[in-house]
């Protein structure tokens, strides 16, 4: 069985980590209210991030990591970096 950490972004703009081996049912439980209390009041939340792990062990040792990073550090870790340029500089301004 699988093993997923998630951050959802809340509608208030707030995130919220967790763990589950279900990911598509937890995050339906937390639209409909019934996920985490934290969540409750907070919908509807949108999956921003996932991680997978093959023990509920590993999972819940990377659910307290991510809990204890500043939103700055979530915010990097949602964020995938910008992607290069192929380009050599000679192609900028060659013409087809």
């Amino acid at each position: 069985m699988q093993n997923y950490v998630y951050i959802l972004e809340c509608k208030d703009g707030t995130l919220y980590t967790g763990w589950t081996n279900h990911l598509e049912k937890r995050i339906e439980a937390h639209n409909l209210g019934k996920g985490a209390k934290y969540t409750k009041g907070r919908g509807p939340v949108k999956l921003v991030y996932s991680e997978c792990y093959a023990t509920k062990e590993e999972a819940l040792r990377r659910e307290y990591a991510i809990k204890q990073m500043s939103r700055k550090e979530k915010a990097a870790l949602i964020t995938p970096p910008p992607q290069r340029s192929t380009l050599t500089p000679d192609d900028k301004h060659s013409r087809p």
